[in-house]
């Protein structure tokens, strides 16, 4: 399914644009609702039926919480049963195998594990609709009478397998009106192309560092500096992977009338961890924040119940990464520091040269990064341990390695950085102009050629 997926982007997007723009803007919704089923369905056709029922609940739910908006118990109810539905949805296919197996280990209990495989996408689209129907009860969104512009929004195939998370809101206006233009496709093109060139050229060449370091654990080899290496191959990984999906799906949106909200913004710049994830997957902190850490209190009601909001999102935000213990550990990992930083660092920081803040921030980022990478948690455990000393600190191999990926290294500091927009920035509007198109014909020759060369081109935030 993921290298399917990729492919579906990148072979059949021309078929699909001329087939969207060929027919009536009545009809354009209709193509991308089938188009997305069909990319959904590319490898699992057996989860659209899921999708369908996730849809059918929230469209049905939303219009019972219109009707019954006078009624204020009733309609608090439906919305209720909507988000009720969704977590049990998400519950069942993503977690009942874990906690079937953690309950197992108490003497005398016995549940059957299932052996589930995880429907692509669920944690992103049942967000999505869970938010639709929280919106319509608050008034922040009108209702969608139209059942399949509804299933357009749940399935929209640029966004669906890993985001950003949509909220209903953000789109409701471009669902049903949505004016094209061609400097609005232009730009959805070249963010899509810059998109797949941070996916292929750069997440992918630096992800072998990254096995090589894991394979060194293994081998009872690592060092102190090849952890680190790791870590840091690791990091800039997980942020070219996952932002290049975002700016292809957000490309993919413009080019067909939608404005989706930015997902990351130099989230390695930060100054502190506090700053980093409001530069981070910037969809789904926003979503934790507006439907679990406001209705819970946010930061109101004292420092107690500050404390307590905070450690309930940031489990929850761990737990919905996945069903494993490390992404349970990765999100109070991140709590105890946002924590940290909200009452006892804060001062500190504040007084603390900026290069030492940003050094601090991408350690301890990178730190959880390697939490949230290893599963097996004394594999884990191990690793980070052999970072912080327990390990040689040094080795040949180490030094092979950093010569070998540092002109790689070198191009990925400096694409996380402004580096390339100030360059950029410092050019002639004419030399912009004659240089841009080269820039993009080349990085999508490069990267037809990198996919055609390739076998596996997995996107990390797939499997979530």
């Amino acid at each position: 399914m993921v290298f399917s997926s990729l492919t579906f982007l990148f072979y059949y997007l021309p078929v699909v644009l001329l087939l969207y723009f060929a027919v009536p803007l009545h009809w354009r919704n209709v193509v991308l609702l089938i188009v997305s089923l069909l990319f959904y369905g590319w490898g699992e056709p057996v989860y659209i039926a899921i999708m369908v029922l996730s849809i059918l609940i929230d469209y049905s739910h939303g219009l019972l919480v219109e009707k019954y908006r006078a009624n204020d118990k009733k309609a608090r109810r439906f919305v209720a049963q909507s988000v009720v539905f969704n977590l049990m949805l998400l519950g069942f296919f993503k977690y009942y195998d874990f906690f079937a197996a953690n309950l197992s280990l108490i003497p005398g209990v016995q549940i059957p594990q299932l052996g589930l495989s995880l429907p692509i996408g669920i944690s992103f689209f049942t967000f999505q609709t869970m938010s639709y129907t929280i919106d319509v009860y608050r008034a922040d969104a009108p209702v969608q009478r139209n059942l399949l512009t509804f299933g357009t929004f749940v399935t929209m195939f640029p966004q669906l397998i890993a985001g950003p998370i949509v909220k209903y809101k953000t789109v409701a206006r471009e669902l049903n009106e949505r004016t094209h233009s061609p400097e609005g496709f232009a730009s959805g093109v070249q963010l899509f192309v810059i998109g797949l060139a941070k996916k292929v050229l750069l997440a992918n060449s630096i992800g072998a560092l990254w096995d090589t370091s894991l394979a060194a654990q293994l081998s009872g080899t690592l060092t102190v500096a090849g952890g680190w290496l790791g870590l840091a191959a690791y990091s800039f990984q997980i942020y070219f992977d996952f932002s290049g999906y975002s700016d292809m799906a957000i490309g993919l949106g413009r080019m067909f009338g939608f404005h989706f909200e930015q997902n990351f913004d130099h989230p390695y710049l930060s100054s502190s961890v506090t700053e980093f994830w409001r530069r981070w997957h910037m969809s789904l902190t926003s979503w934790f924040r507006e439907y679990v850490y406001i209705p819970l209190g946010g930061n109101r009601g004292g420092t107690a119940r500050t404390l307590r909001n905070i450690v309930i999102v940031w489990f929850l935000t761990g737990f919905w990464h996945g069903a494993g213990w490390n992404f349970i550990l990765w999100g109070l990992y991140f709590a105890v520091w946002l924590i940290l930083e909200k009452f006892l660092l804060k001062g500190v920081l504040s007084k603390t040269p900026a290069w030492v803040k940003h050094l601090y921030t991408l350690l301890v980022v990178a730190v959880g990064w390697g939490i949230f990478a290893i599963e097996d948690m004394g594999r884990c455990l191990a690793y980070l341990s052999t970072c912080f000393g327990n390990g040689a600190l040094w080795s040949a191999a180490d030094g092979y390695a950093l010569r070998s990926y540092a002109l790689t290294l070198i191009v990925l500091i400096l694409a996380s950085t402004l580096f390339g927009k100030r360059v950029w920035g410092a050019l002639s509007p004419r030399l912009r102009q004659l240089v841009f198109p080269v820039l993009m014909v080349g990085a999508l020759i490069l990267c037809t050629a990198y996919l055609v060369d390739g076998s596996y081109n997995p996107f990390l935030y797939f499997r979530f």
